[in-house]
């Protein structure tokens, strides 16, 4: 590999932020030089592609801009992947940044790694108030090789924590959703399968911005791409039924199972909280749902029981073949609504 670290930029009408976005990683020029990154721009209809050419101009070789039609944040990532040039792969996305003294240090301990997967602390940014939450990992200890099991029963890794050695997804063919929002966990648990152990670098790193309104992860925003979040959630059940399945004979992937049913599970759950988050009497959303939970318990029994798990108005819905659909979904709302308040 021709670089220490590859960074994917995904940028799709991000014109407002990329500029912060791409100052950040400029560090130290010894560290500069052992990385790359590459802009993909995803179809934008705004400066995005120019912001990332006055970059590309002012440090050759460093910052790249790969222009390309519009796939959505899946396509990005999966055009980093077959370019990237670096021993290890990162995505941050065009709208957050990273803080440059974690990163320039991170990197100086990126070059001591060879684990396939690095974790590091993040900020979550409120756009607002601008207020920083920490996100750590005491569980974790500090730069030690760990295998991934020991890793997997104490955390779940977020992608924002994540940097993964490139070879595990070139060699594996790891792939995207494309068209599509909600791809995150995608990226965290195609590799798994193949990841043998894990470094925790004790850095803040990235700086994840939240309280954008157009953000995916909005309710509206949940209910508008609605179909995109029970696509991924099928598919990561798909996929974890292909990996049960070259396991059955086989006991030392319990924890790996364990860990991607129950993270599988918990999207689900999700799902199953934007189906309640329509009025009861919404059209095509009681179909929808029975559809979904049919097709879920048909791909991968294991996540449909871990589902029914996390939700009593669910296991009723699914007891009573979701019959007093109305009743039961009423019921439900106002007992949120008494418990948020």
């Amino acid at each position: 590999m021709e670089k220490l670290l590859t960074v994917v930029i995904p940028s799709y009408n991000v014109e407002q932020y990329l500029n912060q976005t791409l100052e950040s990683f400029v560090i130290d020029s010894q560290w500069l030089g052992k990385i790359e990154i590459l802009i993909v721009d995803d179809g934008s209809k705004d400066h995005t592609a120019d912001i990332g050419k006055e970059y590309e101009h002012r440090y050759p070789g460093i910052f790249r801009v790969i222009s390309k039609e519009n796939g959505g944040h899946g396509s990005t990532i999966n055009r980093g992947i077959q370019e990237a040039k670096g021993k290890y792969f990162k995505v941050v996305d065009g709208d957050d940044w990273v803080d440059s003294n974690g990163f320039q240090n991170f990197i100086k301990m990126l070059e001591r790694c060879d684990t396939d997967f690095v974790i590091a602390n993040y900020y979550e940014v409120n756009d607002q108030s601008k207020e920083k939450t920490e996100k750590t990992f005491p569980q974790l200890e500090e730069d030690k090789k760990m295998n991934l099991e020991e890793v997997i029963t104490k955390i779940q890794i977020p992608m924002h924590a994540l940097t993964i050695k490139t070879d595990i997804l070139k060699t594996n063919k790891i792939k995207l959703d494309e068209h599509c929002f909600y791809v995150d966990v995608e990226y965290v648990l195609y590799p798994i399968p193949y990841v043998k152990d894990v470094t925790y670098i004790n850095e803040f790193v990235y700086m994840y911005r939240l309280a954008v309104a157009t953000q995916s992860v909005s309710m509206a925003g949940y209910q508008k791409h609605m179909q995109n979040h029970i696509d991924v959630v099928l598919h990561l059940a798909k996929y974890l039924s292909l990996y049960m399945k070259k396991q059955e004979n086989q006991t030392e992937n319990v924890e790996r199972i364990a860990y991607m049913r129950t993270r599988i599970a918990q999207m689900a759950r999700d799902q199953v909280n934007i189906f309640m988050s329509f009025p009861v009497d919404e059209k095509g959303i009681k179909e929808k749902f029975i559809e979904f939970d049919r097709e879920l318990k048909k791909i991968n029994p294991s996540v449909y029981e871990e589902t029914g798990s996390y939700s009593g108005m669910l296991r009723m819905l699914r007891k009573l073949n979701f019959k007093a659909y109305r009743f039961i979904m009423s019921i439900s709302k106002k007992r949120n609504q008494t418990s948020e308040e």
